[in-house]
């Protein structure tokens, strides 16, 4: 009879695990793009190496990159929106350090946590109109609750959005897309309708039809940088709730100052969503995190009765990272003027921006609000600049703003984006904490670009060529 081997004991666990993040970084971290390549998005790398921007960042803070050589690059794109405060801000820092280190009893499901009760008290002050929080996990979310709520409390099935529009990309969000593009293969979708940004006709034939739950609008487009027109917000909500319908209002890039108010609704008297959504720079830039805002009736007929308490719910919604977060950046923001210095330091850029185009011809347009800016370029007046932009344009539309976004960057170490497939159109979304330093940096940069875009010539113009084949070869 044989005996069985005496188990192997299992070894003494290390304190913190045998995981160095530092060490797998240095290890790893030049890998970066082909990893990329490899298991994510194979596209992205590809775009990224088509036009110069696979640079390698190893530091941030502020509204400042830093490669391995001590360059440093001015972030005039915030992370799409979502680093409002700048990368790594102590104050959220220290919150996120504190909670952990708290130890709470977070997510357990079966209890009431302070922190999501302290944030929503603390979202709901600057919203004076609205009386209750959900809280998700990203912006798409938030559009995918209100989208919800409205269907539900009004018994209809179709909301109404504007043409243009980017409301997120899961599929109830996608069905609120404006843009064919994101849209492309992936229907059927939910029975929306889209109307034209200030097109109250429109809005009113729809709501005629008596199937309308709500109309989403995002107070200005990130599509284009373009606004609602002066007393369109205050006149659909009116036709909206003659029709029992309600306004929801998208503010997961526009909110929490980007305009130089807390919402860019605000800047037109008298309008008071039923819905309001919010993300990115309520993140902190570091724990995902959505919100919608709501008037009471409509979460007390979505939540009517304790059979229906998680009809509407979210996993990782309410965390206390998350919640922390949100928490120390509106104390930041009040504490520091965010708001305020946003919308002064948004005038002085986009005046100084608006003064050059009377200056260059290729220069059509600067619109916006507080630290939402949109530059947009059109057909030149010149025959030889003429020829050239016709060229561009026969290729793909888009390709000249691209031509400006390459040289701010490489050049200028300026991180900027087109605002949308086929736009000539730059979006400026930097962090609300830049100030007169970084006016003067991206003004300079951008008239250096500009003085080489007139010229006629040179790397810009050979690079357009090598984006127009580029284009004629994709087709």
């Amino acid at each position: 009879m044989t005996t069985a081997e005496p188990a192997t004991p299992a070894p003494e666990p290390v304190p913190g695990g045998a995981f160095d993040l530092g060490a797998l970084l240095a290890e790893r971290g030049a890998e970066r793009y082909e990893l990329h390549a490899r298991h994510l998005n194979h596209q992205l790398p590809r775009m990224l190496h088509t036009i110069g921007f696979d640079k390698v960042y190893v530091r941030a803070e502020g509204a400042y990159f830093w490669d391995a050589d001590g360059g440093d690059y001015l972030d005039m794109l915030a992370g799409f929106g979502v680093m409002g405060l700048g990368r790594h801000h102590p104050v959220v820092r220290k919150a996120l350090h504190d909670v952990l280190d708290a130890q709470l009893a977070d997510l357990t499901r079966f209890d009431c946590q302070p922190l999501p009760g302290l944030l929503a008290e603390r979202l709901l002050a600057h919203s004076p109109h609205l009386d209750r929080v959900f809280f998700g996990n990203s912006g798409t979310e938030a559009v995918e609750t209100a989208l919800k709520f409205a269907r539900f409390v009004t018994g209809r099935p179709r909301v109404l959005y504007c043409a243009h529009a980017f409301h997120g990309l899961t599929t109830g969000s996608l069905s609120v897309n404006g843009e064919s593009g994101f849209r492309d293969g992936f229907a059927p979708l939910l029975p929306d309708t889209a109307v034209a940004l200030g097109d109250l006709d429109a809005l009113a034939r729809e709501l005629k039809k008596g199937d309308v739950a709500a109309l989403i609008v995002e107070p200005i487009q990130g599509k284009g940088v373009h606004e609602a027109p002066p007393g369109y917000l205050r006149a659909a909500q009116e036709l909206l709730h003659r029709h029992k319908a309600l306004l929801i209002a998208d503010e997961v890039q526009t909110g929490l100052g980007r305009t130089g108010d807390f919402y860019a609704y605000q800047h037109e008297e008298g309008v008071e969503p039923d819905l309001v959504c919010v993300a990115k720079a309520l993140s902190g830039g570091y724990v995902p995190v959505g919100a919608t805002l709501g008037k009471d009736w409509i979460f007390k007929k979505v939540y009517s009765s304790m059979d229906r308490v998680l009809v509407h719910s979210a996993s990782f919604g309410s965390n206390a990272q998350a919640m922390a977060a949100g928490l120390a950046v509106l104390s930041v923001m009040e504490s520091e003027r965010v708001v305020a210095g946003a919308r002064a330091t948004g005038d002085l850029l986009r005046s100084r921006l608006a003064a050059l185009v009377g200056k260059y011809e290729l220069l059509a347009d600067v619109r916006g609000r507080g630290l939402m800016i949109g530059i947009e370029f059109g057909r030149p007046r010149s025959l030889k600049l003429r020829s050239r932009w016709a060229m561009l344009q026969a290729a793909r539309k888009g390709l000249f703003a691209q031509m400006v976004v390459v040289p701010l960057l490489q050049r200028h170490r300026i991180l900027t984006q087109v605002s949308g497939d086929h736009l000539e159109v730059i979006k400026l979304i930097p962090p609300l904490i830049i100030g007169e330093r970084e006016v003067d940096r991206f003004v300079e940069a951008f008239t250096a670009v500009m003085d080489e875009a007139h010229s006629g010539g040179g790397l810009m113009w050979d690079f357009g060529r090598t984006l127009v084949k580029q284009a004629v070869a994709h087709r």
